[in-house]
């Protein structure tokens, strides 16, 4: 299977040849990110600023004003971070048409440990107005979303994943703004998921399915602009709710969803994330068990709230 990161830098290059006026500029990061595709291929729009992350995102927000489509990318947790008041104030506030790509996010950072480990970047982006937030399931997702993003005169932040996961999204599946999937059908409850925690949720429905429990399984790739309709019908027809992502449970999908459903239908919901604690190093299966984001996790908080909604 092919790393979200290569199917990343691979769309740039194509869409780089259809698109004359789409500029990557990067942070010294091209070969982890694998824009160097886009580097090997157009040379003359590729901008190396090194280890100067608000500068990428101040130049990223003149190339856009020039009428370019500039992709800025760099580690999640260095965009949202130490490039924040940059994106805030030279990018969302004017509303500029500048992509944000975010690599490496969430836990699996490698072996970078804190630093690096991206677990805040959709709360950052979710709160920030004008920008549309995205974490992609699959490749295939990221294809269409990187597509779709061209077509948006606006800011766009993403997640690209080093993991190479399977597809997910069944074939034929589009994608449209702050619109979900539902994945699987259920009516004992729903587990609700955004980027790779989609793929963990189908498979502790597979196995709740083995006990009796009948989960339904949505997937929500935008935060924002984020489906509302579709969360708070499957907490009308299901009675309950666990959210699951590879991000801090504030912030996130979690609040996304409680947001609404405090709002609209509220059920009980439970939340699998990182818990509200700065993370560490460690492989990958380490990193889940550790901070409770499991396949065993997910089923635990699914029979739990089943019952609470008894």
């Amino acid at each position: 299977m092919e790393e979200m990161r290569e199917a990343f830098g691979r769309n740039l290059v194509e869409l780089g040849a259809e698109f004359p006026d789409l500029y990557v500029l990067d942070a010294d990061l091209n070969t982890s990110t694998r824009t160097d595709l886009f580097l090997e291929a157009f040379p003359k729009r590729f901008v190396q600023v090194g280890i100067a992350e608000q500068n990428l995102v101040g130049i990223a927000a003149g190339l856009a004003l020039e009428g370019k489509i500039p992709v800025a990318c760099t580690f999640a947790d260095f965009i949202t971070k130490r490039a924040c008041d940059q994106v805030s104030i030279s990018v969302a506030y004017p509303k500029l048409n500048v992509k944000l790509a975010g690599a490496y996010p969430g836990l699996f950072a490698g072996k970078t440990g804190a630093t690096h480990q991206s677990v805040q970047d959709l709360a950052n982006m979710r709160a920030m107005p004008n920008m549309r937030v995205v974490d992609p399931c699959d490749n295939a997702e990221l294809a269409l979303l990187m597509r779709a993003m061209i077509g948006y005169d606006g800011p766009v932040y993403f997640r690209v994943l080093r993991l190479a996961l399977p597809r997910l999204l069944p074939d034929g599946a589009g994608f449209a703004w702050g619109k979900g999937v539902v994945l699987r059908s259920g009516s004992d409850l729903t587990l609700a998921g955004t980027g790779v925690a989609s793929h963990w949720a189908c498979q502790a429905a597979d196995r709740l399915a083995q006990n009796g429990v009948n989960a339904r399984v949505i997937h929500l790739p935008c935060l924002k602009p984020f489906d509302r309709e579709l969360i708070a019908a499957a907490a009308r027809e299901t009675g309950a709710v666990v959210t699951v992502e590879n991000h801090s449970v504030i912030g996130g999908l979690g609040s996304a969803v409680t947001e609404v459903l405090c709002e609209t239908h509220p059920v009980p919901v439970l939340r699998v994330g990182v818990p509200d604690q700065f993370t560490e190093t460690g492989e990958d299966d380490e990193l889940r068990r550790k901070y409770g984001l499991t396949v065993e996790d997910i089923m635990q908080a699914a029979e739990r709230v089943v019952k609470l909604k008894s």
